[in-house]
């Protein structure tokens, strides 16, 4: 249970930092590219969800 936490927790502060740098980007293009980060990061977290869910 703690690797899922900890794991959980990383990707927490990924997302804060992916934010962070959404915010502080000066162009659509930058913010564009960013928000497809987060849009894989998020597909990550999803495909943890579900395997963890799957080995229950």
């Amino acid at each position: 249970m703690a690797s899922s936490t900890d794991s959980s927790r990383s990707a927490d502060d990924e997302v804060g930092k992916l934010y962070e740098r959404y915010h502080a980007a000066e162009t659509d293009e930058e913010r564009r590219e960013i928000a497809l980060e987060m849009a894989r990061l998020d597909r990550r977290r999803h495909a943890d969800i579900y395997t963890a869910l799957e080995t229950e």
